[in-house]
């Protein structure tokens, strides 16, 4: 049997899932037919039950393909910032990191002061920044740039590792 890397196998999942809402909506289709009452039934190219069964096969071939993913992010590791992550934290992290450089890049670009209008009677209301926007800045170029890294060496892994599965009839 062919082997597929985990880099390929992300893609072959979205492929399957595209592939179930397609036969998803075929099974629409061909579910139901409109006729004159009393003529006959058109001739389909495929019938509900074959369609049906080329989606539980799609669908046996996605689960035992999510099962082999799950294994490998969870046996295989990356190096970062000097300790060992297995994949699943290491895709986290990374999604962690990039909502916090998100956050940082509000805050960077923010007024140090800013005049407020509409507050108070007649007495000029200024809003302070209780940061440097700067620092901020710059904490979420940083961040964005670890977050990036720490991604990179994920699909570098994904591509060196080899899952036990047929994606013949896929690719």
């Amino acid at each position: 049997m062919p082997n597929i890397s985990l880099a390929e196998a992300v893609k072959l999942k979205s492929v399957l899932a595209k592939r179930i809402h397609e036969l998803e909506e075929e099974m629409d289709r061909v579910a139901f037919v409109e006729v004159e009452k009393g003529d006959k039934k058109p001739k389909q190219a495929r019938s509900l039950s074959k369609v049906e069964e080329e989606i539980d096969d799609i669908r046996n071939d996605f689960r035992l393909l999510d099962k082999l993913m799950y294994r490998a992010n969870y046996e295989n590791t990356v190096g970062f910032d000097g300790e060992e992550l297995t994949i699943v934290e290491a895709i986290e992290l990374a999604t962690q990191l990039r909502a916090k450089a998100r956050k940082f890049k509000e805050f960077g670009t923010a007024v140090k002061e800013e005049l407020q209008f509409g507050y108070g009677e007649g007495v000029p209301i200024v809003r302070l920044a209780m940061f440097d926007p700067e620092k901020y800045r710059l904490k979420a170029v940083e961040t964005d740039r670890l977050a990036n890294r720490l991604s990179n060496a994920v699909n570098t892994k994904n591509y060196s590792i080899v899952l036990d599965f047929d994606s013949e009839k896929y690719f």
